[in-house]
């Protein structure tokens, strides 16, 4: 069984928000962080994105909070596959950020599809691509998503008049 994936990063003063503690939006910016370094590390780069006209887009993403994380703490992010669709257009990530001395920081979990850069919908990845992504689950149990999980997302669009705007 593989070890559990992780990326190791410092924070910045630029990191923090008026509490002088990692701010919300840097929990974001650093999951985003280790899912691209482990993708590059599991043999799909940003190069090979653009060879293949794909992007990840991110449906739906949610944050649970559990300790603060302060200027200069090492920090580390895990990075698992918790799902994926049969042809890999489909996927979940779930991420746990931990301090240096292994206290448990935050949870995240994520869906989202690839999108094909160019016909802008969703768009399954070369099967290259999907067998490189495997690897970093083999011997593990993931979920098999379909389309009917992004329709189970836990909100919808919702359009309103705009003249609402002006009132």
């Amino acid at each position: 069984m593989n070890k559990t994936y992780f990326q190791e990063t410092t924070i910045r003063w630029s990191d923090l928000d008026a509490n002088r503690h990692l701010a919300n939006a840097s929990y974001m910016n650093f999951t985003s962080f280790a899912r691209i370094a482990f993708l590059r590390d599991y043999g799909v780069s940003m190069k090979n994105l653009a060879e293949y006209g794909i992007g990840p887009a991110i449906l739906h993403e949610q944050f649970s909070f559990f300790k603060e994380a302060m200027e200069g703490e090492k920090i580390y992010i895990s990075v698992e596959i918790g799902g994926m669709s049969e042809d890999g257009m489909i996927y979940q990530f779930i991420h746990n950020l931990y301090n240096q001395d292994g206290v448990h920081l935050c949870h995240s979990e994520l869906t989202g599809v690839w999108f094909s850069m160019t016909e802008r919908k969703m768009k399954a990845p070369p099967t290259v691509m999907v067998e490189n992504i495997k690897k970093s689950f083999e011997g593990k149990t993931v979920k098999i998503l379909s389309k009917q999980d992004i329709i189970k997302l836990p909100f919808r669009s919702e359009n309103v008049d705009p003249s609402i705007f002006n009132q």
